[in-house]
């Protein structure tokens, strides 16, 4: 940039140098080459006055007789003793005689411009090449009459050596005068434009370095001109630019940092329907892996209609409009959409304030749910109870062989109701962060083993292969030995329960990293995929009806999911219709310092002593 900037100032300064002694050494060439031509012809003039002294003598047109052309060819020549060219022509060009050349070989002058010139006013001048010489002469012809009227011309020639001989001479020292003006003008007009490009460069660099951000000023040079003038203001500017940049970049950060670290999801949107802000929360409720860069259409990145129509009625006119908004399918997100107008100059939008309402509908949801089941649960345990007492009341007492099988079925159905009413209160202590939790280092072959002893029967009676799959020397994991063996043998139950005779079932346990993975895997029927993600839900079945057949209250994989999380572990499911079902669950291996660390926690939550003991239990 400074080096083209620099060629370009030094070669219009050179070009402008360049025309002005062109046009100088044209037009003073010009002007002396007239002047020169003007003495020639007033040179002419001169002898064109002595020539008219010396009257033409007598003769005919064309002379007749060799006396005549004699008389004619000595007047010729006395007049060219003077040096000129002289010669005669009649007045339609015949040339009657000449002082350097044969007539005989010389063409008609009649359209020669000095000869038209003075047969009409009286006298003629030109400049050109003359034909006959081939030389470049100089013509002055004027009107002459012989005896008897008879009009004649007479022409003077001068050579135009006379003149490019001192002509050249001049134009040799103009241009050399040309050179040393050109050399010296020159040498000062590219010191003179470096100078320039150097001060212009450093504004130049000024703006560069404002543009970047540093704004440090520019130290004057001291030359007073319209340069450090305009580098003064440039530095007045700077500093201005400088303090705004401040202050915006500071609440533009204030404002970045609070609507990043909003969980409620915010967006700006113009007037044609565009995003010109969206903040990290609003792209995570959409689903979107960073936030949409600013200019991005609407409908490119919102799929949920309500909000986009929020969006147009707000921009159509109204001041803010509330609607509600689900994402996902799976696993649905709801969001209580704010949208609201905005205008700043000419300029009008839409925010779009965006909360999330998910776990709100979810405890509505689960209330309902919870409710509806355990109406439900009651009733049937109820209805039963309520039916047989009433037949036993009605007479069946006194019938021996149907009192006890109704005596029976009561007492099933409120041991069912004892079960469920237990579950509610281990939910209830869970819910409410008081469980009592007693973090002890536990053998994992002892607890195995103590829960396969006892689903072994149970599985025989149904014809179930029950296998257990452990490894050996297994690290003690840490937690809650009553509260973990209840976890297994409600995943054994399960298995048990829900796999058909002839199946198979492997009770199996792992170490991985820093846990131990327990799994129950099974032949059974299997879990759909859709109900796989809410297997873990209170009251949830896959299959409602057997569920119930068989004794099942629908709380005990949720029981279990609150167990082991309590403890620091997690529990997950893999399953296939029709191929069975792997119930996995993992305990963190045991460490001291953790166990204390989780016990203390749990402690000051249930408000209960939690005591870790050091001693290996099961």
């Amino acid at each position: 940039m400074r080096r083209k900037f620099f060629w370009r100032l030094a070669f219009a300064f050179l070009a402008l140098l360049v025309s002005a002694l062109g046009a100088v050494d044209f037009l003073a060439e010009r002007a002396l080459r007239t002047s020169y031509e003007n003495d020639a012809f007033r040179e002419l003039q001169a002898l064109g006055r002595l020539v008219r002294i010396q009257s033409l003598p007598p003769t005919s047109i064309p002379p007749k007789t060799p006396e005549e052309s004699a008389a004619l060819n000595n007047w010729v020549a006395n007049a060219a003793a003077s040096g000129a060219r002289v010669t005669v022509n009649t007045a339609d060009g015949k040339v009657l005689a000449d002082s350097q050349t044969e007539t005989d070989t010389m063409e008609n002058h009649a359209a020669r411009p000095e000869i038209v010139s003075a047969l009409r006013t009286g006298e003629g001048r030109a400049t050109r090449t003359s034909v006959s010489v081939k030389r470049a002469l100089l013509y002055y012809a004027f009107r002459e009459y012989l005896p008897g009227d008879v009009p004649v011309i007479v022409r003077l020639a001068l050579p135009m050596e006379g003149i490019d001989e001192p002509l050249g001479k001049f134009r040799v020292n103009l241009w050399i005068g040309s050179l040393l003006i050109f050399l010296i003008a020159g040498a000062v007009g590219l010191l003179m434009s470096r100078t320039y490009t150097d001060r212009v460069e450093r504004l130049r660099e000024f703006s560069r370095r404002v543009a970047e951000g540093d704004f440090r000023p520019l130290p004057p040079d001291g030359t007073g001109d319209t340069l450090e003038a305009l580098g003064y203001s440039l530095n007045q500017t700077a500093a201005r630019l400088d303090r705004t940049i401040r202050t915006l970049t500071e609440e533009r950060n204030l404002s970045a940092a609070i609507l990043g670290s909003m969980v409620e999801g915010v967006a700006v949107v113009n007037g044609a329907e565009r995003l010109a802000f969206a903040n990290p929360g609003f792209a995570s409720i959409l689903g979107l892996d960073v936030p949409p860069v600013a200019g991005s259409s609407l409908l490119e990145v919102v799929r949920q209609t309500e909000l986009i129509e929020a969006v147009r009625r707000v921009l159509a006119g109204e001041p803010r409009v509330e609607a509600e908004i689900a994402t996902g399918t799976l696993r649905q997100h709801f969001f209580a959409a704010t949208v609201a107008s905005v205008r700043a100059g000419e300029t009008s939008g839409a925010v779009i304030v965006l909360h999330d309402i998910t776990e709100l509908r979810k405890l509505e949801r689960v209330r309902r749910d919870f409710i509806a089941n355990v109406s439900h649960e009651f009733r049937t345990p109820l209805t039963a109870i309520q039916g047989f007492a009433e037949t036993l009341i009605a007479g069946a007492l006194d019938d021996p062989q149907n009192r006890v099988r109704f005596l029976n079925i009561i007492l099933e159905h409120a041991r069912r109701l004892a079960r469920l009413t237990e579950d509610l209160l281990k939910l209830s202590q869970m819910d409410a962060d008081r469980l009592e939790l007693e973090i002890r280092p536990v053998k994992v072959g002892q607890l195995v083993e103590s829960c396969y002893e006892t689903a072994r029967h149970r599985a025989g009676e149904k014809e179930l292969a029950l296998t257990l799959d452990v490894s050996e020397n297994l690290p003690e994991v840490a937690g809650d030995a009553r509260r973990l063996q209840e976890v297994l043998q409600n995943l054994l139950d399960n298995a048990i329960q829900y796999t058909l005779p002839g199946g198979k079932i492997v009770l199996s346990a792992e170490a991985r990293d820093e846990e131990v993975i327990f799994t129950v895997a099974d032949t059974g029927i299997g879990i759909p995929t859709a109900d796989q993600p809410r297997i873990f839900e209170r009251f949830y079945r896959v299959d409602a009806a057997r569920s119930r057949e068989a004794g099942g209250t629908g709380l005990g994989l949720a029981i279990a999911k609150h167990l082991i999380e309590a403890q620091g572990g997690r529990i997950w499911v893999e399953s296939e219709v029709g191929a069975g079902s792997r119930f996995h669950f993992s305990a963190p291996v045991f460490d001291a310092e953790r166990a204390a660390g989780r016990s203390s926690s749990t402690s000051a939550a249930s408000g209960r002593v939690a005591r870790p003991a050091a001693s290996p239990g099961a």
